[in-house]
């Protein structure tokens, strides 16, 4: 066979709605509790496609839609909807305790899991996910500005993409459905 044949026979890059982030250096792992007190990493979930999102439960918009969106995913995802983990990682843990993070997630899904950490620690696992957030004064409290991706892990747990907030459930769901069924 010649080498010009070869060349064609090479597999084509997966296409996806999202952004490609595979061999990414940020975004490696996490050590943050769940609201049984017990602590989660990324390991805890081989075998399944994670979609992890970072928000907090007084959100007016953003992160209601986006939980909204990933419950459609599951659905949309038949069942291929059983091998994917839902993360929701609070970037506001004076505000949400561990009670009020488990009732928020569980209103979207049973499945999804909240996880929370002491500021500190917030403010580390953020930075290596290259999440941004901020208190912004409203009045006598406050809200949060924040990032607005979403980020999914294949069965592997190696990042793969970013989901942006505007991509449609559909979108969301044909591409981790690549990432559970490669070619």
């Amino acid at each position: 066979m010649s080498l010009a044949l070869c060349g064609c026979q090479q597999k084509a890059p997966t296409k996806y709605n999202g952004i490609d982030i595979s061999g990414a250096e940020y975004g490696k792992n996490f050590r943050l509790k769940a609201p049984d007190g017990s602590e989660r990493t990324l390991a805890d979930f081989k075998g399944r496609a994670v979609m992890l999102f970072f928000g907090f439960t007084q959100c007016p918009d953003v992160c209601p839609t986006a939980l909204a969106r990933a419950a459609e995913v599951k659905r949309l995802l038949g069942n291929d909807g059983e091998r994917l983990q839902v993360i929701f990682i609070t970037i506001d843990p004076e505000r949400d305790s561990p009670e009020m993070l488990k009732a928020y997630t569980a209103a979207f899904d049973p499945s999804f899991l909240a996880l929370y950490a002491d500021v500190d620690h917030t403010a580390q696992t953020a930075k290596e996910f290259k999440v941004y957030y901020k208190k912004v004064p409203t009045g006598s409290s406050y809200t949060m500005d924040h990032t607005a991706l979403s980020y999914v892990y294949d069965p592997d747990g190696r990042l793969r993409l970013a989901l942006r907030h505007e991509q449609t459930a559909k979108d969301y769901a044909e591409d981790i459905a690549k990432i559970l069924n490669p070619t």
